[in-house]
């Protein structure tokens, strides 16, 4: 399988009604942790979602460095013989980050104050892991990803015709 076809079939895409899902999971979490904000990444660092209070927060540049941080801790771990460390955890004077993997897919960012704990957040990070797979493994399942082989084809047809064929 090619680099192209690599990246075709693990890419995700990602409907409405998946997104509405998401966003429903994440704020129940919201709603029981009492955290401040949840941001879904995709493991290249893309922003999939976000709940809660994020107003002055950037939540791009946070998915992205997030995704970055935790794509080093990956080797780190595999320097002690671990495959991953699958939760990080950053402790700050006001705010803290809790960052979870779900199934090397995506990553969970929790920012959080002292509202709450890092026991609260850690329980119920868990349980909003276990949802949200369940979703990502779905969206995954679909056939092309959600794009049907007639569109995809068509697309490409579409492009060739604009910049012409090599």
């Amino acid at each position: 399988m090619g680099f192209s076809e690599e990246l075709k079939k693990n890419r995700l895409i990602f409907y409405e009604e998946d997104v509405d899902r998401l966003n429903a999971g994440i704020s129940k979490f919201i709603d029981t942790s009492q955290a401040e904000c949840v941001l879904l990444v995709d493991i290249d660092g893309h922003l999939v979602t976000k709940q809660g209070y994020t107003k002055g927060i950037n939540t791009d540049s946070i998915a992205a460095l997030a995704a970055g941080s935790f794509a080093s801790t990956k080797e780190l771990a595999k320097q002690l013989g671990e495959h991953e460390f699958s939760v990080m955890f950053h402790q700050g004077k006001n705010e803290n980050m809790h960052i979870s993997s779900i199934e090397g897919r995506a990553l969970i960012v929790i920012i959080f104050d002292d509202r709450t704990t890092i026991g609260m957040i850690r329980a119920y990070a868990e349980d909003l892991k276990v949802t949200l797979a369940e979703i990502l493994k779905e969206t995954a399942e679909r056939k092309g990803g959600g794009v049907s082989d007639e569109y995809a084809n068509d697309a490409a047809n579409k492009i060739d015709d604009f910049f012409g064929e090599d």
